[in-house]
């Protein structure tokens, strides 16, 4: 009784302040009912959550991102957001402060580093620009307050609940993106609970503060959804003139045809590769009007299981191949250099 008064004068009154609409969010019927539900499940007790639901605040502003109609850059222009020197400098100073993890991560999933680094750099800058909103507004904001997304965020929100509780996090001070992403990788709380890993074995899964377990969950992340090592990511391809394409190319993240019927569709592969392996054609606008045609493979698909965007996917494997040069003329322009001598040499005399 004493609940339902106190949401009745919470209801009642006129907000003056938005810290005030926030102190009614627990009291809100469809909060309740969430509640309800979770303590019924046996996964949580009602004081926790109420506890954790009765400093939500929820943030307007993420709602009118969500509203904000999407737009389809080309990849003339997505391309210089994440093939730029700064990340290549920045992936290289990663690669080498955290080689013996992303080596043992490539030892224990088969995933190379240059893939895991290229991501975490496209994702966060290595952790540079991880997200400033406090995940729980975040997720309970688009929850509660977006129907056209409520009932994934919900689900969304019960994981992120869980693996606070698991990893014996505070709710309240993880932070993310705008829409519930979080850490180095950017991992939504489903993804973190099916497929972080404590690769450092302390016994937490940290992908905000521990690059280890970051570098280990991505590997791990690509190794769940089929990258076959050693295999190509995407070949170049060219289309028969006269031929519409425009069915292959709305297949953009399936992998349904093999390469020898995109052949018998007039797509010809400009690389080596057998007519049995699965393919996608990818079409990308490297200049206004000029069209490049390629075909992605297995690992490509795989890359779009990470973010469902063929511009993402390539721009990764590019980004991935050039880290990897760099890092490798890193390393031999070191080998090159004369060892300093040691510390307690005395210098000739003249």
């Amino acid at each position: 009784m004493k609940r339902l008064l106190m949401a009745a004068a919470l209801a009642g009154g006129v907000m003056s302040s938005l810290a005030q609409a926030d102190a009614a969010f627990l009291a809100r019927p469809d909060v309740q009912r969430y509640i309800d539900e979770q303590v019924a499940s046996g996964e949580f007790n009602r004081p926790e959550l109420e506890a954790v639901f009765a400093n939500v605040e929820t943030k307007p502003n993420i709602i009118a991102i969500l509203d904000k109609p999407a737009t389809s850059r080309p990849w003339y222009q997505f391309r210089p957001s994440f093939y730029n020197e700064r990340l290549l400098k920045s992936g290289v100073a990663f690669w080498q402060q955290h080689a013996a993890a992303l080596q043992r991560a490539e030892q224990v999933y088969g995933v190379p580093p240059e893939l895991v680094v290229a991501i975490l750099g496209i994702e966060t800058n290595y952790g540079r620009n991880t997200g400033s909103f406090r995940l729980v507004d975040a997720l309970s904001t688009i929850a509660f307050n977006y129907p056209r997304r409520a009932e994934y965020f919900r689900g969304e929100l019960t994981e992120f609940l869980k693996l606070a509780k698991e990893e014996r996090m505070d709710p309240l001070s993880l932070k993310g993106s705008y829409a519930g992403a979080m850490g180095l990788p950017q991992f939504m709380p489903s993804s973190f609970r099916k497929l972080a890993v404590d690769f450092d074995g302390n016994g937490h899964r940290d992908i905000w503060n521990n690059a280890d377990d970051a570098i280990g969950s991505v590997a791990h992340y690509f190794q769940v959804y089929g990258w076959r090592h050693g295999d190509d990511v995407i070949i170049p391809a060219a289309v028969q003139p006269g031929v519409d394409i425009s069915a292959l190319v709305a297949d953009k993240f399936n992998l349904h045809l093999t390469v020898g019927e995109l052949k018998a569709r007039g797509v010809l592969p400009q690389a080596q590769v057998a007519d049995q392996i699965q393919a996608v054609l990818v079409p990308l606008e490297t200049a206004p009007g000029v069209t490049e045609y390629w075909l992605g493979l297995n690992n490509f698909y795989v890359i779009t299981r990470y973010n469902k965007s063929t511009l993402y996917a390539k721009v990764a494997q590019e980004l991935a191949n050039e880290l990897r040069l760099r890092y490798m003329s890193a390393q031999a322009q070191s080998a090159e250099q004369p060892a300093p001598p040691a510390a307690d040499a005395q210098p000739q005399a003249q």
